[in-house]
């Protein structure tokens, strides 16, 4: 059978291969609110035979989300939409589905990214005032972010494990805490956006401890059965950031305290950021924390082929592949990887029938 193939197991969750749908922002919600587009959208992705699939960046503070129209979980309206949509796909898919809970700090405000993605000032229509680590715009140019005191970040951090409570009430499978791309918690963890002099600042383990202290209040929140996982930009790409070494340190630290995963991505927090963008550009990050810890590690950027996928699987580079927007070019990835390595892929019984000739015994009903 192809590595990619076999199934692997996350905390107690057990999913039945190795690819995973990554969290993508729609920036189609009303008031936080998710949509009838989440229900098309999450519906869609729930036929595509992966094996987990991760609703978007959901804000746990309305001032938390990057746009106006992202989707959050921090109110009974908002987490009554959600269970609306959740209802709708489970109907249909008996797919794993876990939640990026998130908060953009600066990147916060934001149009939609079809509209330009700029930031919208706080006195301006959609706009609001952000917060940070320390009071340092992610463009020079824009209204600097107020720096959190000490009851901002237990009011954040509340809001955190009030948002993990909400989704175990919905009966999501698993968490998935956003640490990367240059939002909240990223903002603390890199030197380039964290210049705080008190015990959340200076030092790696002093930049490390808000992070911390938010997954330790996600995992007492959320059921102890129910895996919480941590997704970290493995660099900054940029001179004086953060960079693999602190991962790593990061990494063992959420391992210690119960992380069953990690997802490595990278950048997102500088504008100054040299990305070497190609294919299996993230995988070296993966590779270097796999090394450090004996939880899965999750690979994501440009895995476009299955070959690609099942390679990095089968050399041990990384435990999952995550899919963004290969998946949302096709939402039958998984199906055509499945083909290409000669393995079986559950399929709806509506779909069965859609087997090509060419590929015999390739679908079994879900």
């Amino acid at each position: 059978m192809a590595k990619l193939f076999e199934p692997v197991t996350v905390g107690d969750l057990t999913l039945s291969n190795r690819i995973v749908i990554a969290p993508m922002c729609q920036y189609s919600a009303q008031d936080g609110r998710m949509t009838d587009w989440h229900a098309i959208h999450l519906g869609n992705l729930a036929q595509s035979g992966a094996a987990l699939l991760t609703i978007e960046a959901s804000a746990v503070t309305p001032e938390g989300r990057i746009s106006y129209a992202d989707v959050g979980l921090w109110d009974d309206e908002t987490e009554a939409a959600m269970g609306k949509v959740l209802e709708t796909v489970r109907r249909w898919s008996d797919m794993p589905i876990a939640i990026q809970l998130a908060h953009a700090g600066r990147k916060a405000s934001t149009a939609k990214p079809w509209d330009g993605g700029a930031q919208i000032a706080p006195d301006a229509e959609n706009g609001w005032q952000t917060l940070s680590a320390s009071d340092i715009p992610f463009e020079a140019h824009e209204n600097p972010p107020v720096a959190l005191d000490k009851a901002g970040l237990a009011r954040i951090r509340d809001a955190f494990a009030e948002a993990a409570t909400r989704a175990a009430r919905l009966g999501i499978d698993a968490i998935q805490i956003h640490g990367a791309h240059g939002y909240l918690l990223h903002q603390f963890l890199s030197p380039l956006s964290n210049h705080r002099t008190d015990e959340y600042g200076g030092s790696l383990e002093n930049r490390l401890r808000f992070p911390l202290e938010v997954f330790d209040a996600v995992r007492a929140a959320f059921p102890a059965e129910k895996p919480v996982t941590v997704r970290v930009s493995g660099t900054d790409w940029a001179e004086g950031g953060w960079d693999v070494e602190g991962t790593v340190a990061f990494a063992r630290a959420l391992e210690a305290r119960g992380a069953a995963a990690i997802h490595v991505s990278s950048g997102g927090l500088a504008v100054q950021q040299k990305i070497p963008v190609g294919p299996n550009y993230q995988v070296p990050l993966a590779r270097r924390v796999k090394e450090a810890v004996s939880i899965p590690v999750v690979t994501v950027g440009l895995i476009t082929e299955p070959e690609q996928a099942e390679a990095i699987i089968a050399t041990g580079e990384a435990d999952i592949v995550a899919l963004a927007r290969t998946v949302l070019y096709d939402p039958r990835w998984p199906w055509h990887a499945a083909a290409a390595l000669g393995a079986k892929m559950p399929v709806a019984p509506q779909y069965l029938r859609s087997q090509p000739h060419r590929v015999k015994d390739l679908f079994v009903k879900a």
